[in-house]
């Protein structure tokens, strides 16, 4: 039994493009919905995602301990998703040309933080 979930309030969204072999471009909209408290005793959170204009468009959801690791699981696993919808479609995903897709965040932390007074 699959368990259908509500998108809600939309917190994040990001139109990609779906690339055809022959070079069509179709649109593909990713969309996160506010992070909420699982309904299950627990005290775990989960967030609602959707997929739009690459195969099923059911509202699932990504689990964590709190609103945060919830909304990280669900970028991650949105990256994931959309993969494996674009191998499925035979497609090429594409955001700015960025590789990931722009959902991959790793930053290389010594070009963020200040240098450190001596």
């Amino acid at each position: 039994m699959r368990t259908s979930y509500e998108l809600g309030e939309t917190v994040a969204e990001r139109q990609l493009d779906a690339v055809a072999e022959d070079g069509r471009r179709a649109p593909v909209v990713v969309k996160i919905g506010k992070p909420l408290p699982d309904p299950l005793p627990g005290g775990d959170w989960y967030c609602p995602r959707q997929i739009l204009g690459l195969g099923d468009e059911t509202v699932e959801a990504t689990f964590g301990v709190d609103s945060l690791q919830a909304f990280l699981l669900c970028v991650y696993t949105l990256r994931l998703k959309l993969s494996q919808r674009a191998q499925d479609a035979s497609v090429q995903l594409d955001w700015l040309g960025l590789p990931d897709l722009g959902l991959k965040v790793d930053p290389e932390v010594q070009k963020v933080l200040p240098p450190t007074a001596s």
